[in-house]
């Protein structure tokens, strides 16, 4: 390989790694002081604590984290055969971000049986471990681009999802005439010595409406309508649009909503509460969506099943005990998601919704 991709490559490595041991050397530090705390001064189980987590890690890297790495980089036909999601990310969500969440959870129950109120890690998950995960996401987004020079990507000024309209032609009828549109000049159609002037006339004019409906909703189709072009000059530089940056865009979009409902946590009422489970268990599940690539088709039923729904419930139960904790913005999201999806996927596909159109 070349120098810069290599270096490249060791860069991401270190950083991938970095995300995986930081969060949880942090947060069983933390663990281990509340424990020393609780225990009148005991150091002997903060060290404890402390070594188990260079031991967790240490373990992790070298059976788990490494021979994985070592599998996708290779490209063995085991891991080269995997399209549809991403096992890094699932290693690194399972290895990192579960016992991270775990030990908050176990941190705020021993504070409660003790009868004591000591740290509720307001912005250490937020801050710290969903942003390591950012981090992994957004590595693996960008990691098939160059750093440097244009993208590798198709031209970014095109979105590719569908059909593109890429060659315009008059439509013609069945005489072979094109078909007028309005501000044009009226082209009248030739009369045959072997047909009739107003037979002619009549079969053009019954197939016109037909022709004419058939290419406006071509013209006029979200997936074929036009894209905007490159444009020159001083402000050029406005029009610009590269996937590399998007990805950063579309990976903090991805973990908004989740970072929201583990923000909630950071709550006195609700981290001293048995409502602590619920939140971090569903927060989990929902990190669970980086597995998958994100242009899956499987993203969006997942995206319902393990965030939208369950947070939904989760949201409305909580403004309803604390309050408003938690912005109604959030669960209208979810409801509207929720909704769209079911009603998109579902009813709009029965035979009493496809058998009359109101538009």
């Amino acid at each position: 390989w070349p120098l810069a991709r290599r270096s490249t490559l060791v860069v991401y490595e270190l950083l991938q790694f970095a995300a995986l041991a930081v969060p949880i050397f942090v947060v069983m530090e933390r663990f281990g002081r509340l424990i020393c705390e609780v225990r009148g001064g005991d150091h002997t189980a903060y060290w404890l604590v402390v070594a188990v987590s260079i031991a967790y890690v240490t373990s992790i890297a070298l059976l788990v984290w490494v021979p994985v790495k070592y599998l996708i980089l290779k490209r063995r036909r085991s891991i080269s055969e995997i399209t549809q999601w991403r096992p890094a990310v699932l290693a690194y969500v399972i290895l990192c971000t579960f016992p991270c969440f775990a030990v908050l959870t176990v941190s705020s129950k021993v504070q409660v049986d003790a009868g004591v109120r000591l740290d509720h890690f307001s912005e250490l998950p937020v801050s710290l471990v969903l942003v390591s995960l950012l981090c992994v996401d957004v590595i693996e987004r960008i990691r098939p681009c160059k750093l440097i020079g244009h993208s590798d990507s198709l031209d970014p000024y095109f979105d590719m999802s569908g059909p593109v309209l890429t060659h315009l032609q008059h439509v013609t009828t069945v005489t072979g005439q094109p078909q007028t549109h309005e501000g044009q000049a009226t082209v009248t159609p030739e009369v045959r010595n072997d047909a009739p002037a107003g037979r002619h006339r009549d079969s053009a004019s019954m197939a016109a409406p037909s022709l004419q409906a058939a290419s406006t909703t071509y013209l006029y189709s979200p997936s074929s309508h036009l894209r905007p072009r490159y444009h020159s000059g001083r402000l050029g530089f406005l029009w610009r649009k590269d996937a590399r940056a998007e990805a950063f865009v579309e990976s903090f979009m991805f973990w908004l909503d989740t970072v929201e409902m583990v923000r909630v946590v950071g709550s006195p009422s609700v981290f001293y509460s048995t409502w602590v489970f619920p939140v971090y268990i569903f927060s989990f599940l929902s990190t669970l969506r980086a597995a998958i690539t994100p242009n899956n088709p499987l993203l969006s039923s997942a995206g319902f099943a393990l965030q939208d729904a369950p947070f939904f419930i989760l949201r409305v139960a909580l403004i309803v005990v604390f309050g408003y904790v938690t912005p109604v913005l959030y669960p209208l999201k979810n409801a509207l998601v929720s909704f769209s999806f079911f009603y998109f996927t579902f009813l709009a596909r029965l035979k009493i919704f496809r058998r009359y159109s109101l538009f």
